[in-house]
């Protein structure tokens, strides 16, 4: 009595579906794309470094560009402005060599990243400032007087 098998409505037997534990193929096409592509997509191809994320926010008188670039230096980026477009890049080279008794190891690597951000004709492009600190390069963007918010104000009727 134990080799009988359940027969559904259908017909089919439950036995004939050994595949029902793995994803239907739709979901692994949704995970593609929901995520290994987007990753993909932000890699810098040439060296397998993704893009660092940036946050952009406005004040009342300034914009800043802060990007999240842990475990680097100052003097590591460069930071150019070029009729309203601001590139902020970078590129760095490291070579670690270890020695034992019978081996030598050396390792080589190469990151570089480059992101531009056009802005508006309202910056005060003189007085542009960056610092960098616990691993966020902070750029702040003044805006020129005329472009500053005022507070609001009420209007009486004459």
């Amino acid at each position: 009595m134990d080799k009988l098998m359940t027969v559904q409505k259908n017909g089919s037997t439950t036995n004939q579906n050994r595949f029902q534990d793995f994803p239907a193929w739709s979901s692994w096409i949704d995970a593609m794309f929901s995520n290994e592509l987007p990753a993909l997509m932000m890699s810098n191809f040439n060296t397998g470094m993704t893009l660092p994320k940036v946050n952009i926010r406005e004040t009342a008188d300034a914009y800043f560009v802060d990007m999240a670039v842990p475990g680097m230096r100052k003097e590591d980026f460069q930071i150019d402005l070029d009729n309203h477009v601001l590139s902020i890049s970078s590129e760095r080279s490291e070579e670690k060599q270890e020695s034992g008794a019978n081996f030598t190891r050396r390792e080589y690597g190469y990151d570089s990243f480059k992101r531009t951000f056009t802005l508006p004709e309202s910056i005060e492009e003189n007085n542009i400032k960056a610092t960098y600190q616990d691993g966020i390069l902070s750029v702040h963007l003044p805006k020129k007087e005329e472009a500053k918010q005022t507070p609001a104000r009420t209007i009486t009727i004459s």
